[in-house]
């Protein structure tokens, strides 16, 4: 357990005090030390998990999920981060509860928040709506603990929004620092975050948003390369631009796939839908215009299906640095030959990257129990020790 010890010490050198009682909602809202503490304490929770140690914090209490969107990784990420401390899990199922009749948001929040200490949302589907949700229920759980009427003020967690996909961005980011050995090792790496093609519609753009948004604070070289029409949202680029400026790296755009993967050493090929498409998607659910909703599905397939190009093949791979860069995904991938006749990577690129996509993918608990072990423990390194030195066994 010398390495846990080390990485306990090392949170003494960070100054993560503002997460302690704070939400984790956009990963630029949150300085480096905070992301930097959320990286160790992932570390150390599995440390302690695969030491058989116990890192319960709680003996009793809540944690809340709200999928708007369908999910199998983040679902059962949160829940596993919840029972890794100690929380038991309660989903909200907006329809067999009185949301259905009107409720209201501040009402709702402050319901289920009785003996809640997390509260985890996806909102994802709708520009200009879920991270907007989002800050509504942490307003409002905020005002029911400064009234009494909650005991605790509940830690929300962004499990994807309109804007961000924090907890998955995270969790790629740690998949990074130990792939390549630490995060100083990470400065000038070039990764290609790139669009590709999907036989399906509508995918959020909070992955890229996500990436370019995290990755370019750390040195890296960030490219971004989609086809014509298929922009992200304009400020998340602002916020790439300022985090490469500040943190040393740069962010660029390329015409193609071929160019963003020439000399590569991360790929990240991942189909997302036309940001001015899913503002018009909002207004047409908002409108409750189930004509031009199907009308407009018809029209992002028939647009994405020009694109069949854009897919993942050995050709481009080989255009990496020394043929050999990283493949990520967020999972699930459209895999061509295997979940779809044509889709996002070929699949002998797949499965030749399969064992570490699932490593990638098992980071995301971890991420996600640290943005509540941080948001619920002042002193996260002596509760920690405390943990390490107490060596409780985690009952099987």
């Amino acid at each position: 357990m010398n390495d846990t010890r080390a990485l306990i010490e090392t949170l003494s050198s960070l100054d993560y005090e503002g997460m302690y009682q704070n939400d984790f909602l956009l990963t630029w809202e949150k300085s480096q030390d905070e992301l930097m503490a959320t990286f160790r304490v992932a570390q150390i929770l599995r440390g302690l998990r695969e030491a058989n140690i116990s890192p319960r914090i709680f003996d009793s209490g809540l944690a809340i999920s709200l999928f708007r969107d369908q999910s199998t990784r983040t679902r059962f990420s949160f829940a596993s981060a919840a029972n890794l401390l100690g929380l038991t899990v309660q989903d909200l199922d907006e329809k067999k509860s009185q949301v259905a009749h009107g409720e209201t948001v501040r009402e709702t929040a402050n319901m289920i928040s009785f003996m809640a200490d997390v509260i985890g949302i996806r909102d994802d589907m709708f520009i200009g709506k879920g991270n907007t949700y989002m800050r509504e229920v942490a307003k409002s759980v905020q005002e029911g603990f400064e009234d009494g009427v909650l005991e605790q003020r509940p830690t929300l967690v962004n499990l994807q929004c309109d804007i961000d996909h924090p907890t998955q961005s995270m969790a790629d980011m740690l998949h990074l620092i130990e792939r390549f050995g630490g995060v100083e090792n990470l400065k000038g790496k070039k990764i290609a975050m790139t669009w590709a093609y999907s036989p399906s519609y509508g995918k959020p753009l909070s992955v890229p948003q996500g990436v370019i948004g995290l990755m370019t604070r750390f040195g890296m070289e960030v490219v971004l390369a989609h086809p014509e029409g298929y922009e992200v949202m304009p400020e998340v680029e602002a916020v790439a631009k300022r985090n490469a400026e500040a943190g040393g790296g740069s962010f660029t755009r390329a015409g193609g796939m071929a160019e963003a993967f020439e000399g590569a050493d991360i790929v990240y090929p991942k189909s997302w839908a036309p940001f001015a498409a899913m503002e018009k998607r909002t207004r047409l659910y908002e409108d409750g215009d189930w004509d031009g909703i199907d009308a407009l599905e018809k029209e992002l397939l028939a647009e994405n299906a020009r694109h069949k190009d854009w897919t993942c093949t050995e050709e481009l791979m080989a255009k990496t640095k020394d043929g050999a860069a990283l493949y990520m995904h967020c999972l699930p991938a459209d895999i061509t030959g295997v979940s779809c006749e044509e889709g996002e990577v070929a699949a002998s690129v797949f499965d030749r990257y399969r064992v570490a996509l699932y490593r990638e993918a098992s980071q995301k608990p971890y991420i996600i129990a640290a943005m509540m072990f941080l948001a619920r423990v002042r002193n996260a390194g002596e509760k920690l020790m405390e943990i390490l030195e107490r060596g409780e066994p985690r009952r099987r």
